[in-house]
């Protein structure tokens, strides 16, 4: 079975992608499905779990009959902190999904503020709406107390094998798991509001947790992983100090740190990698909330036709304008969700080109910062950086990373690595003598951005740019009256 080929399904934000891959990696059917969240007022965005799951349904079975052929597994990456309630009699959903990048959870947050040192000891993670268990609590308190409350995926699982369960490295993205012991944690659950929750059972990467026959036969489902983490292993970040960066709706930045939940010093997360071969690799990361929705965005304002426009409308440079990309609050390193997005250094000069290029350089520089922190946590700086996700075809922007970053910056081949990745861990459950790098294929980088700016012009312009950020938090705190 282990020389079939596997279905590998990506459900993300604004899509769900299905993938047929071979053993070697080499993708033999794809089906693309969009997704549409709901953008609202006061920082809410949802899903209707009807469409999420029809687009995995639908882009499944459109890749296996592309494909013309058996699949031996179908595996699953995911969101990673988008929740809902649901029945697990039915299946119905009893909610909307709550996407990550909803901030609707902030006064569940705030509530908790006193406890935010011992969750961070407990869970490697920044107490933040971002995450799981202050949506699930949300949902408890606003919505309905029937049913269970859980991420996306495993309700997603449930439809497609009728099992309860998640996987590792996505329930290190909930605050609710003892990252050290990866087992749900009572502490925690009740410090949500959330005990006597009927919890997934927590499930190896690796592993097979049921059997489906929604993409015809009975086949096994396994290789469960949430996407950040699918990619890192796509990318065959392995090693201690190995990274990648995915530009999708936000971009991710994640580093390996090997066998160890290091609790970071700088304000970034710790989270699982993968749960594997009977061991647990650990990874740190930073987000970047608002990156391709940015580009988005500039196109809504009628600023730049799409994405496909993005460098032609950016090459006339930034005239000195910044911009802070804070259109969904700031992540990692601040943590400050109630940060809005700003421009920096306008004048009567200023045109849609300059806007274009600063959001372009504003994205870059964010995750130039997380690199910078994440480098304290390592011990050393990033040597280069891999790059995958659907902005890794804007040329300005992996220009402007490797500038400011002044390190190389590899573009992953393919624009599939997330669902490479899932397809990665569902050989591993097919089989159990495959070691972790035999089930990556290796890969060579589509192409190289090496630094072109001296590093005083990166410095100096990251200094600029950390002082908008810092206007950006000042002009939040004057609206909030001083507080935070």
């Amino acid at each position: 079975m282990s020389d079939l080929p596997v279905l590998a399904i990506d459900q993300g934000t604004s899509g769900t992608k299905a993938v047929v891959a071979a053993p070697g990696g080499e993708i033999l059917a794809l089906a693309e499905e969009p997704v549409r969240p709901s953008y609202l007022p006061g920082g809410r965005v949802e899903q209707d779990p009807a469409e999420l799951l029809a687009s995995v349904l639908t882009a499944g079975r459109r890749a296996v009959e592309a494909a013309g052929r058996p699949v031996g597994a179908v595996s699953l990456a995911n969101q990673g902190e988008t929740v809902l309630a649901w029945d697990p009699a039915t299946g119905r959903p009893l909610s909307t999904a709550l996407v990550w990048q909803d901030r609707r959870a902030e006064d569940v947050c705030a509530a908790l503020a006193g406890h935010a040192d011992r969750v961070a000891a407990l869970t490697g993670l920044v107490l933040d709406p971002y995450f799981s268990a202050p949506k699930m609590a949300w949902l408890r308190r606003e919505v309905t107390a029937e049913g269970v409350v859980t991420t996306s995926d495993a309700w997603l699982v449930h439809r497609l094998t009728g099992e309860f369960v998640t996987d590792a490295a996505t329930a290190s993205r909930s605050l609710l798991l003892d990252v050290d012991a990866v087992e749900w944690s009572p502490e925690l659950l009740g410090l949500f509001g959330l005990s006597g929750e009927r919890m997934p059972r927590i499930a190896a990467c690796d592993e097979i947790v049921g059997t489906t026959r929604a993409f015809g036969g009975e086949i096994p489902v396994g290789g469960l992983i949430v996407d950040q983490q699918a990619a890192l292993l796509a990318e065959g970040c392995l090693l201690p100090g190995e990274a990648k960066c995915t530009y999708g709706t936000g971009a991710f930045l994640l580093a390996n740190t090997g066998d160890r939940a290091v609790r970071p010093a700088s304000g970034l997360t710790s989270s699982v990698a993968w749960r594997a071969r009977g061991a647990t690799a650990y990874c740190v990361d930073g987000q970047v909330y608002t990156a391709a929705s940015a580009v988005r965005w500039l196109g809504e304002l009628g600023l730049l036709g799409g994405a496909g426009d993005l460098d032609a409308a950016a090459a006339v440079g930034s005239e000195g304008t910044l911009f802070v990309p804070a259109l969904a609050g700031l992540a990692a390193p601040w943590w400050r969700p109630d940060a809005a997005a700003a421009f920096l250094g306008m004048t009567l000069s200023t045109r849609p080109g300059h806007l274009v290029r600063a959001v372009v350089e504003g994205v870059a520089a964010q995750v130039a910062e997380l690199a910078r922190v994440v480098a304290g946590d390592l011990g050393g700086p990033l040597s280069r950086l891999r790059a995958d996700g659907g902005l890794t075809r804007s040329a300005a922007l992996m220009q402007a990373q490797a500038d400011l970053l002044q390190i190389p910056v590899d573009v992953y081949p393919s624009p599939h690595a997330t669902a490479l990745g899932a397809a990665a861990t569902a050989r591993l459950a097919l089989d159990p003598t495959l070691g972790l790098a035999d089930a990556v294929p290796a890969w060579a980088p589509s192409k190289t951005y090496e630094p072109r700016w001296p590093a005083d012009r990166a410095g100096e312009f990251l200094a600029r740019w950390r002082a908008g950020v810092e206007a950006a938090i000042g002009t939040a705190r004057a609206a909030t009256g001083g507080n935070g």
